[in-house]
């Protein structure tokens, strides 16, 4: 039952410094629509404090047109596979932000479709997950916060996130840094399929970290990163028997190395 809930987990992703593993910073844009495709690759995936395999293949191709924004996130675990996670992983996910003020203050509703193909739905897995959320972004001498709201309607529970963002210039590079942390909880009342009483999990996590981008080309970009993630109070609760902690739930340095191409 243990293995199966943790995999159940699995059953959930997207993040912000989320390392959804997390979506890695993307070559500029051009005006107008445009396509961005990011090939990537992660140390280590890990989502909302819990660790879901090792080594992956994280690529995204991303649609921005205007205030709208829209594409597909994937994982494909290329070794330390976690037993009975789901291969591979795609999640769907679309935004749009209302500019309230000027570079300044913006509401960001979303939603992301979580889909995993070859998940059992007898061994306790979701076939998919329907998460929408609410982002209200503020900016104020560099530092942008992003709380955010996020429920899943399958998992049938709330997740609470408050992201912090700041860039340092290196003019003498031509780059620069970019600082990133996040802050969250969670609680979910449905974390696995076919459950009798249904299975609750709920715990907090963190995670802090930098990236270094570099623009090769007018629409191509280089960007290595590193952060440390991690997952803490995480429990399974299931009718009236005691809660179990969640070993998967840890702390991790992860290192990501993307490459993005827009056109």
């Amino acid at each position: 039952m243990k293995q199966n809930l943790l995999l159940a987990l699995g059953a959930v992703t997207i993040g912000a410094l989320t390392l959804h593993a997390q979506a890695p910073a993307a070559a500029p844009a051009p005006a107008g629509a445009s396509w961005t495709l990011t090939p990537a690759i992660a140390s280590q995936y890990m989502f909302r404090g819990v660790r879901l395999g090792g080594p992956s293949f994280q690529p995204t191709l991303e649609y921005a047109n205007g205030a709208f924004t829209g594409g597909v996130w994937a994982n494909a675990p290329i070794s330390d596979k976690v037993v009975g996670q789901s291969d591979p992983e795609f999640d769907f996910y679309a935004s749009y932000k209302f500019e309230v003020a000027k570079d300044t203050l913006s509401i960001q509703p979303g939603v992301t479709l979580y889909s995993y193909p070859n998940a059992k739905k007898s061994n306790g897995f979701y076939k998919s997950s329907f998460e929408p959320y609410l982002a209200v972004n503020w900016t104020v001498s560099g530092l942008t916060l992003t709380p955010k709201v996020y429920y899943d309607m399958v998992l049938k529970g709330a997740t609470l996130e408050l992201n912090a963002g700041y860039s340092v210039p290196l003019k003498d590079a031509g780059t620069e840094l970019a600082f990133a942390a996040s802050f969250g909880g969670y609680k979910w009342d449905a974390a696995a399929e076919n459950t009798t009483p249904d299975v609750k999990n709920y715990g907090n996590y963190w995670q802090a970290g930098v990236s270094l981008p570099f623009q090769v080309s007018k629409d191509n970009k280089l960007t290595l990163g590193w952060a440390y993630v991690k997952g803490s109070d995480n429990y399974f609760k299931q009718g009236r028997v005691a809660k179990s902690l969640n070993t998967a739930a840890v702390g991790r340095g992860v290192v990501t190395v993307s490459y993005a191409i827009s056109f």
